[in-house]
């Protein structure tokens, strides 16, 4: 193994040290700690890890977490309502709509309640029009968190070639545009992209974001490359027992280890970061809300 393993535990761990003391500085300026609401709708069992675990953290970090769950037979406008009563709550700066939602509900009309300033996973229209003009606003968590780890690894991005396999509103197309704002140089690939193989040898950083197993194969990796794997993948593992299954990212990681500069390994990478981002942007809001300048540290 020649690649230098990106441990996207220990630095969002450090993220979330990073929120939690600026959260702190921060209620002293606005007599409370920055809160964060998440809106859990329907029993998957996924969304109910997900929203577990962010509430622990956002506990953790010292910040404040209030949980809304509601069934799944629940009316769409019934959390419409919900959404933008907590709009209207003063002592709340962060508002998540934990997705999926159920099938009778439309996910856009939803998140379109939500009050861009309070938008802390960035999926809004206007949180996305404000990252296109390069305006002050609350980024995508995982798209951030990619550029993090890019930072954290590489230092200063400037002139480094990117190239973001998949063009996602959730990740591709953000990730992209956060990678510019660094002064990168960027491409975003897709399922029609001709030589896709060859395009991604070019890259010093490879963004794999097309849910798809280990699509990104070991020979399309220039060596010394960075790939950041946001592909969460569970494939069948028949060498672990009957039924068993393991977790994949959209990469190679075996065949991509042996050469490439760094890499993000699945689970343990790109997944804790997203967390630790929305922690950041629950903190970047309250600031935000009250006029304040961005916390020192994050």
């Amino acid at each position: 193994m020649s690649a230098q393993l990106i441990d996207g535990k220990a630095i969002a761990a450090n993220i979330d040290v990073l929120a939690g003391e600026a959260g702190a500085v921060l209620a002293k300026q606005i007599g409370r700690a920055p809160c964060l609401a998440v809106v859990l709708v329907g029993d998957d069992a996924a969304s109910q890890v997900y929203v577990r675990n962010k509430v622990k953290r956002t506990e953790a970090a010292g910040l404040k977490s209030i949980e809304v769950r509601r069934p799944a037979d629940a009316p769409e406008q019934e959390i419409i309502d919900i959404v933008r009563g907590l709009n209207d709550d003063d002592g709340v700066d962060g508002i998540l709509v934990q997705l999926p939602l159920p099938d009778h509900m439309d996910a856009n009309a939803v998140v379109e309640a939500i009050h861009p300033d309070k938008d802390v996973d960035g999926l809004t229209e206007t949180s996305a029009g404000r990252l296109v003009l390069g305006k002050p606003g609350l980024r995508p968590c995982t798209p951030a968190g990619c550029v993090l780890l890019a930072e954290r690894t590489l230092g200063d991005l400037s002139g480094k070639s990117v190239v973001v396999v998949g063009r996602s509103i959730l990740v591709g197309k953000p990730a992209a545009l956060l990678f510019l704002e660094k002064n990168a140089t960027v491409t975003i690939a897709h399922s029609r992209t001709k030589d896709l193989a060859e395009l991604v040898r070019t890259a010093d950083i490879v963004v794999p974001a097309v849910g798809r197993p280990q699509m990104v194969r070991g020979d399309w990796i220039k060596p010394g490359a960075c790939v950041l794997d946001v592909g969460i993948n569970r494939i069948d593992a028949p060498e672990r027992g009957e039924g068993k299954t393991r977790l994949v990212g959209d990469a190679a990681f075996d065949e991509i280890v042996g050469h490439a500069g760094s890499i993000t390994p699945v689970p343990g990478g790109i997944g804790p970061m997203t967390i630790a981002m929305l922690l950041r942007n629950t903190v970047l809001a309250a600031a935000m809300r009250a006029g304040l300048p961005a916390p020192e540290g994050l």
